[in-house]
């Protein structure tokens, strides 16, 4: 393929994905904290997201963060910001937090729109130890240091081979 380092692809199967979600879960009960609302990151964190909202029985929202689409991303953190100021508490869940990279963006931008920010948290299945961002909840930790596996969630592995491989080198600090 022409890279210095190929992604070592490692497929997360059903049962490990759901493992993941009830120790998201488990962390967010134990805390003794329950969101209004949990809302999903897309694009990976829009299915956990609809497991951890059953699992806690509270309504789910989505934003598509990755998209760069305005009205479906930056617009409504505007009005999730709004929400939280009024009260309303809202846990985010993404797949992963590998650099930080999207938390950071994210919680910049909530705090631009007059977020308050105890109303918000943050989980994710694999939380990266090396990342800039910080998040509440979590399932397992990596540490991107040692582990360079590029991680294949299960909505992801209906994807072509090529495509996983062509996101994965696409970042390539991740991999080396």
């Amino acid at each position: 393929m022409g890279t210095a380092v190929e992604p070592q692809l490692h497929y997360v199967t059903d049962a490990d994905f759901l493992r993941d979600v009830r120790g998201v879960v488990r962390s967010v009960v134990a805390d003794g904290w329950k969101p209004d609302f949990v809302v999903g990151v897309g694009r990976g964190g829009l299915v956990p997201a609809v497991y951890v909202s059953h699992a806690l029985n509270v309504p789910a929202l989505s934003v598509d963060h990755s998209s760069k689409v305005a009205a479906f991303g930056t617009e409504l953190l505007g009005k999730l910001a709004a929400k939280s100021a009024a009260g309303t508490t809202l846990l985010f869940i993404d797949d992963i937090n590998d650099s930080g990279g999207t938390i950071d963006d994210i919680r910049r931008l909530l705090v631009e729109y007059g977020c308050d920010a105890s109303k918000i948290r943050f989980a994710v299945l694999l939380d990266n130890i090396r990342s800039k961002a910080r998040v509440e909840y979590r399932s397992q930790t990596i540490d991107r240091a040692a582990d360079k596996r590029w991680f294949v969630f299960p909505w992801e592995a209906v994807g072509t081979a090529e495509t996983i491989v062509a996101e994965a080198v696409s970042v390539p600090h991740r991999l080396a």
